[in-house]
């Protein structure tokens, strides 16, 4: 049971990134895959969350409109397009299996009886 992020880098003010998390062991069909993200000096933030079988989307408030997430079921693959990135959004991110608040927030997966997997993190820098 894996995750494998990739597609981080350096990019300007403005710009776009794509980031992607292949998964393996288990299919992103059942079990809902998102993305998070740390910067320096702060805790773990969940950015998105897709559920499993409907693939519903998820979003943290600080990304609405200028990140998406989807995923290609044949290929058991996460992606995160990031456009319009800003300084702000400088931070390792990971993928990993997720859950959502009741107020959509997405969130880690934690406790006896989930399947608990993480990606190792791909580090995107915003920088003119």
């Amino acid at each position: 049971v894996q995750l494998q992020a990739s597609g981080g880098g350096l990019v300007q003010p403005g710009g776009s990134l794509r980031l992607s998390c292949v998964a393996s062991g288990f299919s992103v069909e059942n079990f809902a895959v998102g993305w998070f993200r740390q910067a320096p000096g702060k805790e773990r933030e969940g950015v998105s969350c897709m559920s499993a079988s409907l693939g519903t989307q998820y979003y943290a408030d600080f990304v609405k409109g200028r990140f998406a997430i989807s995923r290609d079921t044949a290929k058991n693959t996460i992606f995160l397009q990031m456009n319009g990135l800003e300084p702000e959004d400088t931070a390792v991110y990971y993928c990993g299996t997720c859950t959502y608040s009741s107020d959509g927030a997405p969130t880690a997966v934690a406790g006896d009886g989930y399947l608990v997997v993480w990606g190792q993190g791909t580090l995107v820098t915003v920088s003119s």
